[in-house]
């Protein structure tokens, strides 16, 4: 009986079944339930005592993790879609077109993709580890804000899990106002692959953050940041941002089109600044 409970508790563990409420509790109630019966009825536990304890780690993990709501499943799937569907984006190095480029290398890429739209790549070489760039762009993630002028104001609403978080972001004007004010919920996730860490977003819906009076809701279509020390030199990091927006609202396709790829180019210049002269988490502490 206490094998047949443990496998199902390995059960409630695979990635589709372990966040399965129902199955969850039941694997538990099993467990204890046993543990009761064999407590009252074996003069010598310390045969299935030393299975319990080779089982530990499965069932510490089992009770550790939390418990999701539906909802909350919903968001995490929405995130792992969007990173899978913009590196797949990523992935296809056909057809990109050249935007704009700096003397210090820095360039904006662009093309279209049927089903999502126009899409815009930055591809930068930064002068700081790639941990240094998680900690400002995921860890610090809400004072964007402070150096950043294209943002005024990013909001966690919600956190996931250790990986994924619901956002509101308010943008400021673009284009000498051309373009007013624009915000967007989104649901985030961040994945370290090995020596790679990709933040991935898309627009999604969160009921306490209706639109707001005076400014647009628009949406951001499956986007991602990669982040991988660049090869030979791992104190520099390469940074790519594939960015996909609808602005909503009546723009031109060259006003929109100028406003987002200059609105990466100025997030690299920002982004330097901000980690020159901001310390490093040791330094703080």
């Amino acid at each position: 009986m206490l094998l047949a409970t443990f496998k199902l508790c390995a059960g409630s563990s695979y990635r589709h079944m372990r966040n399965m409420k129902g199955l969850r509790h039941q694997a538990v109630l099993a467990i204890g339930q046993e543990l009761n019966r064999r407590v009252r009825g074996d003069p010598a536990p310390g045969v299935w005592i030393n299975q319990v304890r080779r089982q530990s780690s499965l069932l510490g993990s089992l009770l550790e993790e939390p418990l999701y709501s539906d909802q909350e499943l919903a968001y995490i799937q929405q995130g792992e879609e969007a990173m899978q569907k913009a590196l797949g984006i990523l992935s296809n190095q056909e057809g990109w077109k050249k935007e704009s480029q700096q003397a210090n290398g820095d360039k904006v890429l662009s093309k279209v993709v049927p089903d999502v739209g126009k899409v815009f790549r930055l591809e930068v070489v930064v002068d700081q580890p790639m941990d240094r760039l998680y900690e400002e762009l995921v860890d610090r993630m809400e004072a964007m804000g402070e150096w950043n002028p294209n943002v005024k104001e990013l909001k966690i609403l919600q956190k996931i899990g250790k990986d994924t978080v619901i956002t509101h972001e308010l943008a400021a004007e673009a284009a000498g106002n051309l373009v007013g004010p624009r915000d967007f919920v989104s649901v985030r996730c961040a994945k370290r692959r090995g020596s790679t860490c990709v933040l991935a977003g898309v627009a999604t819906h969160f009921g306490d953050m209706p639109e707001q009076k005076g400014v647009i809701r628009a949406e951001q279509r499956p986007t991602c940041m990669v982040l991988h020390p660049l090869a030979g030199n791992p104190a520099k990091t390469k940074l790519t941002w594939l960015l996909s927006i609808d602005l909503k609202g009546w723009l031109p396709k060259t006003i929109i089109n100028q406003v987002l790829s200059q609105t990466q180019m100025d997030f690299a210049n920002h982004l330097r600044k901000r980690l020159e002269s901001s310390p490093t988490a040791e330094a703080r502490c």
